[in-house]
């Protein structure tokens, strides 16, 4: 469970290191603003193309090895950016570093094939919540290093603890033999990440291109042609990317969806209240701190996501998955209600993060249970990948629909234009109606009952456990 929640850490500690440094990219790498934004995109479009393929790969090939394979590219992409002083290293070093994302549902279903099943929920809870606690506690250590050494230690430290998590896994992690074989899905995994690549370069890069441009427009023109042939191959296909039969279930199905709009509902947050804690005290709401300061206000929302894991765990224990996701959705929408009224002093937005965190600790432990329950063993990679991508388009488009909101809903100060403060309410209340939206879907999720540790096979049930279907939640 530690190795495990480790490596998640570690790829979002790999996420969080280039924030602080956005401002100075331009400076750093001698390129312009517009130029510098791919060291970002870089990273969400490798990401999103590396969940599912990842994923697949583990559940045919052993999710170990792919977990170490992530682990790998994940150091080289650190050494690369940390030897980087131009434009293009540094997006093929964040572009490697991007195809590690895969590492927390390879980790999420290694749990599953490994653990006993009354230790699952709250080791799956930890896993799924990693994400979160290494974002929030590594974005402060990342401002400080970043304002007081050389910013490539930055990415050596990265490499560092990349080294160190694929050393105890390689010690300390067995493989599992729970394997689905077959040929992989080559023509449906290039479909599925030109689809995704063009949807989410379409929503990253919109607000710059124009919404409007023939670019933008041709690129969701193309997402959704190719989505569509792409359904069509993986329906006519004997061993698909990823199995439509399953993603349909209902059980599936809702738990994605409401995956990608919990998605939105958390991103929110990280796009208001760096914002808002930085702008000066002169624009009468911002409270002019730095990026340090930042990282200190948001990192007890990682310390909740992980006490809150056992909670989490214990309520999808007692009373089910599905309640588990509503309650958490329940809380980050209260959490953002807060915030529309207290965003004055340093506190409050502690508190706002904090309360936000409880709920995102509480939903992405729901999420693999709810994911596993669904799906047979042998599909458990490939599904918790897919889970893992919703989450992120539903990030990736609240990014976009925050940008243009922020864009629009601006005041005078002095000679340019920021965000103005009913603009960032706007978005904390969009981020309120989205949790909200999530809950109702999670109510339509069938089945509320405990999660039953029946279908839960150790590896060491051997090769029969590879077609179990594991009914945990009935």
């Amino acid at each position: 469970m530690a190795v495990l929640a480790l490596a998640g850490v570690v790829v979002a500690l790999m996420q969080t290191i280039v924030i602080p440094l956005v401002p100075e990219l331009p400076r750093l790498l001698h390129a312009s603003a517009a130029d510098t934004t791919w060291a970002i995109t870089a990273t969400l479009l490798a990401g999103a193309v590396a969940t599912p393929v990842m994923g697949r790969l583990g559940d045919m090939y052993g999710k170990r090895r792919m977990l170490l394979v992530s682990l790998g590219l994940l150091v080289a992409g650190s050494v690369v950016g940390a030897l980087s002083d131009t434009l293009v290293p540094m997006v093929i070093g964040r572009t490697l570093q991007g195809l590690a994302a895969g590492v927390i549902p390879l980790g999420i279903s290694i749990m599953r094939d490994e653990l006993p099943a009354h230790r699952l929920g709250s080791a799956t809870a930890l896993m799924s919540a990693s994400l979160g606690i290494g974002g929030a506690l590594g974005l402060p250590a990342a401002a400080f290093l970043a304002q007081h050494i050389d910013w490539h230690v930055l990415f050596w430290g990265a490499a560092g603890f990349g080294v160190l998590a694929a050393v105890l896994v390689l010690t300390l992690i067995p493989e599992s033999p729970v394997r689905s074989g077959g040929r992989f899905d080559v023509v449906g995994a290039a479909g599925l990440s030109a689809a995704l690549v063009s949807l989410l370069l379409a929503i990253s890069k919109g607000g710059t291109w124009g919404w409007g441009s023939a670019l933008t427009v041709g690129l969701f023109c193309a997402a959704v042609v190719i989505l569509l042939l792409w359904v069509r191959w993986e329906r006519r296909v004997s061993r698909p990317l990823v199995d439509l039969r399953t993603v349909t279930r209902r059980q599936v199905l809702l738990t994605n969806v409401a995956s990608a709009v919990f998605g939105f509902a958390m991103f929110a947050m990280s796009l208001v209240l760096p914002q808002v804690l930085q702008l000066p005290e002169a624009t009468g709401y911002g409270l002019g701190t730095s990026m340090v300061t930042v990282g200190l206000v948001l990192g007890p929302s990682g310390l909740i996501m992980m006490v809150m894991a056992p909670v989490s765990a214990h309520i999808t224990r007692t009373r089910g998955p599905k309640v588990t996701l509503m309650a958490g959705a329940v809380v980050v929408a209260a959490g953002y209600g807060l915030s529309i009224g207290l965003m004055s002093a340093i506190w409050q937005l502690v508190l706002v993060s904090t309360v936000i965190g409880a709920g995102i600790g509480l939903a992405y432990g729901a999420m693999p249970a709810l994911i596993m329950g669904a799906v047979p063993v042998s599909e458990t990679a490939a599904a918790n990948s897919f889970n893992t991508l919703m989450r992120a388009i539903g990030t990736t488009m609240a990014s976009a629909v925050a940008g243009v909101v922020l864009a629009q809903m601006t005041t005078a100060f002095g000679p340019v234009s920021v965000p103005s403060e009913n603009g960032f309410r706007t978005v904390m209340t969009i981020g309120a109606g989205a949790a909200l939206v999530a809950l109702a879907f999670a109510a339509f999720i069938p089945g509320g009952r405990p999660a039953r540790p029946s279908g839960d096979l150790p590896a060491a049930a051997g090769a029969g456990a590879a077609t179990a279907t594991a009914p945990v939640n009935g």
